[in-house]
Parts: C-alpha cells; sequence; structure tokens
C-alpha cells in the first residue's frame, strides 16, 4: 500500500507553518491567556453596525459568498476614489499574498524581502519554489532602498515592504515609497502591505496613479476595524494586475457574513476614528509601563509597541516567557537585532494593567 504521491518542491518544505497561535499556547499550558495581547488583533473590537450585519447575515449562511464580493467592491471604489476593477478582494491579506505568488512565482524565481520582515509571505513564496533574497533592517526600519538595490542586481519579480512595519511598528511617507519606484526594475512589482496604515500619521499612505503596474497595495478589515477572525483583505492595483488575479483566486473563498461586516464596517468611520484614538491612548500606556520599568518603546505607527528590553534576544525571550507564564501572551520579532524587543499589542486598561503587574516581576526575577 503506497501513500500519495508529493511534489518534489512540497518535499522539500518544512513541516511549519509561520505562526503558533495564542490558542495552542493555551491548549499546552491547560489554561487560557488572562491578556491576549501578542497577535495585533484589535481588542476593541468591529463596529456595532459591523456585528449586526454579520448576525443579519447568519440566516442567509447557507448560500455561498458573492464570488465577485461587488457590493464591497463598489463600496470600496468610492472610498478610495478609483474604479471596482482596480479592487480585488480576498480572505485577509495572508491570502492575497498567497495569490499573488501563485500568480507570478516559478520555481527558482528571485523575491526580495527584509531579514525578520512578515514571515507568512515568505511561507507562500517557498510555497511556489521562490527563491527569498533578504536585506536586514537598518536602525528598526525595513530598508526601502537597499531592498530596491537587491531587487536589481537578482532581476526579482517582486518586493515585499510593509509600511508600517510588523514587527517593530516602524514607518516611512507615503512620498518616500514613492521615490524608491523610480530606482525599481523593470518587471519588478513592489507589493506595499499597508495593513496598519489607518493607525499611521497622515502621509504615510500612498497617493498614486491605481494604475501604475510597479505597484499593488494590501489593505485589510482585520486590525483598525477590528474584524481578524472575519478575514476579509482587498488589494488595490492597476486594472491588468487586478484581471489577472481573476484567473487565480479561489472565487467562493470569502464567508458571506464575512462580507456583510466588512461593507458596515467601512460605512461607520466615526468607529474607525474613535479605535484609532484609544489605540494611540493605549500606545502612551504601554510606553508608561515601560518606562516605569526602566526600558524603552520604538516609535510605534501601528496598533502595538516594541519594547527594547535592553539586551539581546534571549533575555527578551526570557522576558516574553516570563510574561506568558503569568498568562500575558505578547510576541517577540525573529531575527537578532531586533528580537531584543518583545512586541505588546495595544488594548483595553484592564488588559494593559495586567501586563503592568506582570512585567516587573518578570524583571526582577531574571535580575
Amino acid at each position: 500500500m503506497t501513500g500519495p504521491r508529493y511534489t518534489a518542491l512540497a518535499q522539500t518544505l518544512p513541516a511549519t507553518v509561520p505562526f503558533v497561535g495564542p490558542e495552542a499556547q493555551e491548549r499546552a499550558m491547560g489554561r487560557p491567556f488572562a491578556a491576549r495581547l501578542g497577535a495585533n488583533e484589535n481588542i476593541f473590537g468591529p463596529s456595532p453596525q459591523a456585528i449586526s450585519a454579520m448576525q443579519d447575515a447568519t440566516g442567509g449562511i447557507w448560500m455561498y459568498g458573492d464570488p465577485e464580493s461587488l457590493d464591497l467592491r463598489h463600496a470600496l471604489s468610492a472610498f478610495h476614489g478609483i474604479a471596482p476593477q482596480n479592487i480585488v478582494v480576498g480572505e485577509g491579506i495572508d491570502g492575497l499574498l498567497g495569490y499573488l505568488a501563485r500568480l507570478l512565482v516559478e520555481q527558482g524565481d528571485a523575491v526580495v524581502t527584509s531579514e525578520g520582515a512578515y514571515p507568512t509571505f515568505n511561507y507562500h513564496v517557498a510555497g511556489y519554489g521562490g527563491v527569498l533574497h533578504k536585506v536586514p533592517y537598518t536602525g528598526d526600519h525595513e530598508d526601502l532602498g537597499a531592498l530596491v538595490a537587491k531587487a536589481a542586481e537578482v532581476d526579482a519579480k517582486m518586493v515585499y515592504f510593509a509600511n508600517p512595519d510588523n514587527p517593530m511598528g516602524t514607518w516611512v511617507t507615503g512620498a518616500d515609497v514613492i521615490a524608491a519606484l523610480d530606482r525599481l526594475p523593470d518587471g519588478t512589482l513592489l507589493v506595499l502591505d499597508e495593513a496598519y496604515v489607518e493607525f499611521a500619521p497622515e502621509g504615510t499612505a500612498v497617493e498614486v496613479d491605481i494604475e501604475d503596474p510597479r505597484l499593488i497595495r494590501m489593505r485589510t478589515f482585520s486590525k483598525a476595524y477590528g474584524m481578524a477572525g472575519a478575514r476579509v483583505g482587498y488589494a488595490l492595483g492597476a486594472t491588468n494586475l487586478i484581471r489577472n488575479f481573476e484567473k487565480i483566486r479561489n472565487h467562493f473563498g470569502m464567508n458571506r457574513a464575512a462580507q456583510a461586516g466588512a461593507l458596515a464596517a467601512l460605512a461607520d468611520q466615526a468607529w474607525l476614528a474613535e479605535t484609532c484614538r484609544k489605540v494611540a491612548e493605549a500606545r502612551a500606556t504601554i510606553g508608561q509601563i515601560a518606562r516605569e520599568n526602566g526600558l524603552t518603546t520604538l516609535p510605534s505607527a501601528t496598533n502595538f509597541v516594541a519594547i527594547d528590553c535592553g539586551r539581546d534576544g534571549l533575555f527578551a525571550k526570557s522576558v516574553l516567557d516570563g510574561l506568558v507564564a503569568r498568562g500575558v501572551f505578547v510576541r517577540m520579532p525573529f531575527v537578532a537585532p531586533q528580537n531584543r524587543c518583545i512586541r505588546v499589542s495595544c488594548g483595553p486598561a484592564e488588559d494593559l494593567n495586567k501586563l503592568a503587574k506582570a512585567l516587573p516581576e518578570v524583571l526582577a526575577e531574571l535580575g
């Protein structure tokens, strides 16, 4: 008796996934976390209008979602001032990155990213046989100039750049991104992940002709709109690029209730503004907690803050483990020197109070 005949590529891939979810950690501990501050979820939650719309949609959940996401795409079209054919909706940015890799990456194709940047992009590229070329961060920022230079060196099909950045929370201006486009090699696509852009200062988002073929922008309802569990993302790009997405995406991948929730969330910009205010307040609180414990924080344009633990990655991992043992879920960057930090998601006062109580205990225990 024989098993399936796996592809040669699949047999070379590691049996790992980019992230171990907090649920797996909770199962291993035998108890839930008291404060879930590690996954960059928007703990303040979605608009009540979005919740109501999703609840109302459950009666029709026996139907597939609209494979064109027509209502949502038209609403996004009006919101961004572009045509519906410049927008594709998918299962979060993670799903869209997977489709983009499927569309562009063949065995041996070069792709450029930053060492320590969002690992799910790397996961998708590797899954289609791409070869990743990585450049280090500079001063806790992704080095956009170095990424573009590396793309020219290796003839990359794609360059991945997150603005604002995950895991550090740093950012550059949209004007800086546009300037980098003029140095991008012919045939290279800049994949601009703007998952956190609603939290960022004015001028961070890129203002560019939507038909510019050098760029695709990824947005999501997971972060500022508070709908991470619904898995709704969208990409903005030139008509021809979006048309090619239609050839390879999962047309029934979108959840019908999630589509309704995203449509209602987009309409409630007052809730979004209030959420951004709460996030800014929480960022300040996390900074205060860090200072009270003799630590510093990196400036952040996201809904999380990187706390510099002041030593190396081993020490930061010990701080993380101590917090987890006390029921406070946080994460940390994977690569030195950024792994000297822990990363704490913004949340309500009751969750941050748990961090404020646990952190000095952990630091005292470590000495």
